[in-house]
């Protein structure tokens, strides 16, 4: 059985936020390949982290411009680049000391043209806008959201909690806890969102879908989301992704 073949129409962008002096996000877009990483804050060289992770994630990019990705494990190869992200992570804190302890969260895609796999740890967010629904694809490894998945915070309270961003997972210097990785299969006209936190906190999610769907081309719908945050306080450093499938 052969399946239709899909291109994705992409643009990212980042922005410091009104509250921070030093960006610790980290982008990464291309059509293969796309992730955001968010250096976990209060902990040092944040900035280093995120950079880390989306170099070994740049090194894989131009890897996967050699070859057919037709036929190739998707999930085993993100899983792999996770691996690779602790190693290198590990390897940075032993050669700088003053790293040790860094960390970031990550939330990538990776797209032969048929199926996407995703890998994601910590807080950062993927969101899917299919036929003007809203929905969130991945899940926020902290303690807030384990307390809303055991029924001592409601989810509706989770967003506001002064704890929201205390995070369980992340990837660190000092080893990591699993990400969850797991394959889809697109639909022509999905437009896929990977964001920081500095973007899905101040910014409710019934606003992001209104600007999702209203907004046609992905190089506008970026700055859009980044004003709108902005506009929201800017508490964190907001960075975005946005991809269309098409044909």
């Amino acid at each position: 059985m052969t399946h239709d073949r899909y291109v994705l129409r992409y643009a990212a962008g980042s922005d410091v936020g009104r509250r921070r002096k030093v960006n610790e996000d980290s982008l990464y877009a291309s059509s293969r390949l796309l992730a955001v990483a968010d250096g976990i804050g209060g902990q040092p060289h944040g900035e280093v982290a995120s950079a880390t992770a989306v170099d070994v994630l740049r090194e894989l990019d131009v890897d996967l411009r050699r070859i057919d990705l037709t036929g190739v494990d998707l999930a085993a190869t993100l899983a792999g680049v996770v691996k690779s992200i602790d190693e290198r992570l590990a390897e940075v804190a032993s050669n700088e000391p003053t790293t040790e302890g860094m960390g970031t969260t990550l939330t990538a895609l990776m797209f032969d043209g048929v199926e996407f796999a995703a890998a994601h740890i910590g807080d950062s967010r993927g969101y899917l806008l299919r036929e003007g629904g809203l929905r969130r694809l991945t899940r926020d490894h902290t303690l807030v959201q384990a307390l809303v998945e055991d029924g001592r915070v409601a989810a509706e309270d989770a967003e506001s909690h002064p704890r929201r961003s205390l995070l369980m997972k992340a990837l660190q210097t000092a080893g990591s806890g699993d990400p969850d990785i797991w394959t889809f299969t697109p639909a022509e006209g999905d437009r896929y969102l990977l964001c920081s936190d500095g973007l899905s906190g101040p910014v409710p999610e019934p606003k992001l879908r209104d600007v999702l769907s209203a907004i046609e081309d992905p190089a506008e719908v970026v700055p859009e989301l980044i004003r709108l945050a902005n506009e929201a306080g800017g508490p964190d450093n907001i960075t975005c992704v946005v991809a269309d499938v098409t044909r």
